[in-house]
């Protein structure tokens, strides 16, 4: 299986990942990870700056995430964003 080469380390040496990137690492589309980042699921960073809110997120809050030492992010009491907005 190919390594993944996504995002540079920062200045503490974490490994810093953009949407899209950590969409792509946990293999869900980047609008999924957006919305679990609104419930409090996973760990993000908004940077300031600019006119639209940009994320970040650290590979390892998404380990965490995975691995069950952090907030679930498969909780399957969690209802479904769609079934709120198509009101069934």
């Amino acid at each position: 299986m190919p390594q993944l080469h996504l995002a540079s380390e920062g200045s503490h040496g974490y490994r810093w990942l953009t949407a899209g990137e950590a969409a792509h690492y946990l293999k869900v589309k980047a609008r999924t990870l957006l919305c679990w980042v609104r419930q409090g699921k996973i760990k993000g960073y908004a940077l300031s700056g600019s006119k639209r809110r940009v994320w970040r997120f650290r590979q390892e809050d998404l380990d965490s995430c995975l691995l069950g030492s952090g907030p679930t992010v498969l909780d399957c009491e969690t209802q479904s964003v769609l079934k709120k907005e198509r009101r069934i």
